[in-house]
């Protein structure tokens, strides 16, 4: 008899607002850390590399005496824009990737790059990727994943994001059935693949040897269907509260934890509520409260 899979909680810097390496509306990180840790979460990843301390030791000092652990790095990445941007990107891939490893994660979470800006909402791209993007895209993550794994020991564990290439249902199973499951992963974001229309537990059971990572997330359904009428980019979308607190949206995350415990692995479900930007007092009763109904679900 097998033993049941063990579903481990954490947190981000993004629910207490944070974007950027360094932005005045965005808490200091020494709060950051003493909330997280007060909130009941044991786990936590980097969030925009600068944000955090850079020095290993600094780092581990910091989080060791706050009860943390970190579970994993996070990148953006433009692969679909094909090799030429590879030696941009693994220089950026590298730093967090080294700063992951020394800090014990297992994982390096890749975000596709936006094709509008977060911000501001200007289109800079086609949101329509072409058949050789999407070669090089497919191919480009494959060399990620064997190249992170080889000079770091990390798994990639790709996120479909709102605002870019790998959103939808279509686009997350085209990119999945294109990718060697050896060597891509994903992290399924709760809250961003509801947000286009997908539906997480039917992915989890359709893909389950490929979820290696799970974001938990909510969005605001009558706020959602407003941006989407409106074309509303997301960055302005998150200001106008789409990701919202749990329960209160959707999906439910009882069917989500449910389906991922039946998957039987280990997983790390990270919550992540986009506030950007928020008052700084905001995310630490929020936080106490999430981790307080995830309990509620056995998590």
């Amino acid at each position: 008899m097998t033993a049941p899979s063990r579903i481990r909680i954490g947190s981000a810097p993004d629910s207490w607002g944070v974007w950027f390496p360094d932005d005045p509306r965005q808490v200091p990180w020494e709060r950051f850390l003493d909330e997280v840790a007060r909130a009941g979460y044991e786990w936590i990843e980097l969030g925009p590399y600068g944000y955090l301390p850079t020095d290993p030791v600094r780092l581990t000092e910091e989080t060791a005496r706050r009860g943390l652990k970190v579970s994993a790095g996070t990148v953006f990445t433009g692969l679909h824009q094909g090799p030429g941007v590879w030696e941009k990107t693994w220089a950026h891939v590298a730093d967090n990737a080294a700063l992951a490893q020394a800090m014990g994660a297992d994982h390096l979470v890749v975000i596709p790059s936006f094709w509008r800006d977060d911000k501001t909402g200007a289109v800079l791209e086609d949101s329509v990727l072409t058949p050789a993007q999407w070669r090089d895209l497919t191919t480009q993550t494959e060399r990620l994943g064997r190249e992170v794994r080889e000079r770091y020991g990390l798994r990639i564990v790709v996120h479909p994001h709102a605002d870019t290439h790998i959103d939808s249902e279509k686009n997350v199973t085209r990119f999945l059935d294109a990718t060697d499951p050896d060597l891509v992963q994903l992290c399924l974001d709760t809250g961003h693949y509801a947000y286009c229309g997908g539906d997480s537990v039917k992915l989890i059971e359709t893909y389950g040897e490929r979820i290696g990572y799970l974001h938990l997330k909510q969005v605001d359904p009558e706020i959602l269907a407003d941006v989407v009428a409106r074309g509303t980019p997301f960055g302005p979308a998150v200001a106008q509260g789409v990701m919202c607190e749990p329960p209160g949206g959707v999906p439910a995350l009882e069917p989500v934890l449910a389906a991922a415990r039946a998957l039987d692995v280990d997983l790390f479900a990270i919550v992540e509520q986009d506030m950007y930007p928020c008052p700084p007092d905001k995310p630490y009763p929020i936080a106490e409260r999430t981790r307080r109904f995830l309990r509620s679900c056995g998590a």
